[in-house]
């Protein structure tokens, strides 16, 4: 285990998230290489909208994706400028859209003919991207948004939205460009590859049907990470050979040529850059099985405890931070709420544990604090730490 995870969480306390920064901006500039100057990235300010996450990534991704006038602020306040804001998601509320217009949010990615209509209402020109929910989707994706959905302009209703757009229905909304993310937390380069398939038949003729050239295309990434020990990670090098030429054809058309293709992702970025750190204060013998009882649990991180759409209930990747070549036990981690669904691990292997063993859950710098229900209970609020630059510092924002 990192010893660096150990002294941060040894320096502010626990129960703490820490994130990695030099780690997440490696990954960025990794993914700029792979695909060699063909794809722009995108942040999900949702995967973690921590402001210091949000800072580390100026100039190193090209925009940030917000889903709310909250995250439009955080990203002001970490030194983004509107402008290079992309504002997405279904329920976007009249005084966000108008809130968005007036500090000058670059983008508006419009999910439905009713927010074309809230936006014209504004009486002020604005930059539109249109959604598109795609008919298609391929299996091996972790989660899909496609189907019957609140995300985006349904396939084959998008030709008519054009065509009003084309015609002056909202004479002050200027289509810039399409939106796809059909799917997310796929380990199968194939299916990502097919997928994006998927989408560049979307643009292509979303931009014949609007008979002018279109400037931005963005791709929802469904990158995924492994949520669980023996999973592999995503073969990024087999999905960006497998795409290139996918984004080699889109460039190809002459109403796509001078557009600039977008990767949209958060969780691949920041998620395996990110340790959940809790502290061991009781070990408990009930019944056959050995409860290392902790300072933090499902108030803290939801998704460890198997309860943000998880199908089948599997432990997330974790190791005791410190003393890892100490006899294996077994154990049943738990928080410290009055509930038994507040547990982070059923029968995970560890050294053995004793009060003060600090335990660290991988795979948690995406969908983690923010994702989690932290009033329950009025327990404290984790630290959040930053390791950069070879030191930590605290970077806490809820509390």
């Amino acid at each position: 285990m990192n010893p660096r995870i150990a002294a941060a969480a040894e320096a502010f306390g626990t129960p703490a998230y820490v994130y990695d920064l030099d780690g997440l901006r490696a990954r960025v500039a990794w993914l700029h290489r792979l695909f060699d100057g063909r794809l722009q990235v995108s942040y999900a300010v949702k995967a973690n909208p921590n402001g210091a996450v949000l800072a580390a990534l100026s100039g190193h991704v090209t925009t940030l994706d917000v889903s709310s006038i909250g995250e439009v602020e955080r990203a002001l306040r970490a030194g983004w400028s509107a402008a290079d804001l992309t504002f997405s998601g279904p329920a976007k509320r009249d005084f966000e859209l108008r809130r968005a217009v007036e500090v000058g949010v670059g983008e508006l990615v419009c999910e439905s003919v009713e927010e074309l209509d809230a936006l014209q209402a504004l009486g002020r020109p604005v930059s539109v991207l249109l959604r598109v929910n795609p008919l298609r989707m391929p299996k091996g994706f972790g989660a899909k948004m496609s189907g019957a959905s609140q995300f985006g302009i349904d396939e084959e209703a998008v030709d008519a939205v054009i065509d009003a757009l084309r015609e002056g229905r909202w004479p002050l909304l200027t289509l810039v460009g399409i939106h796809v993310y059909s799917g997310s937390n796929s380990l199968d380069p194939d299916a990502i590859a097919e997928n994006f398939s998927i989408f560049a038949d979307i643009y292509r003729h979303c931009a014949e049907r609007w008979g002018r050239p279109l400037h931005r295309l963005i791709l929802g990434s469904g990158f995924g990470i492994p949520y669980r020990d023996g999973v592999e990670p995503l073969d990024v090098e087999a999905v960006a050979e497998r795409v290139r030429p996918v984004l080699d054809g889109i460039l190809a058309h002459p109403l796509l040529a001078e557009a600039s293709c977008t990767l949209e992702m958060g969780r691949w970025l920041v998620g395996p850059v990110g340790w959940f750190v809790v502290k061991v204060l009781r070990v408990k013998h009930s019944r056959g099985t050995d409860l290392a009882i902790c300072d933090g649990g499902m108030n803290n991180h939801l998704a460890a405890c198997g309860l943000m759409g998880m199908v089948v209930r599997r432990n997330y990747p974790m190791g005791k931070v410190r003393g890892a070549d100490e006899p294996i036990g077994t154990y049943t981690l738990v928080g410290p709420l009055c509930t038994t669904i507040d547990t982070l691990a059923v029968k995970v292997e560890l050294g053995a544990l004793a009060p003060g063993d600090l335990v660290a859950v991988g795979s948690s710098g995406a969908y983690g604090l923010t994702s989690s229900p932290t009033a329950f209970i009025s327990h404290p609020a984790p630290r959040e730490v930053a390791l950069e630059g070879g030191g930590h510092r605290d970077i806490t924002e809820v509390g």
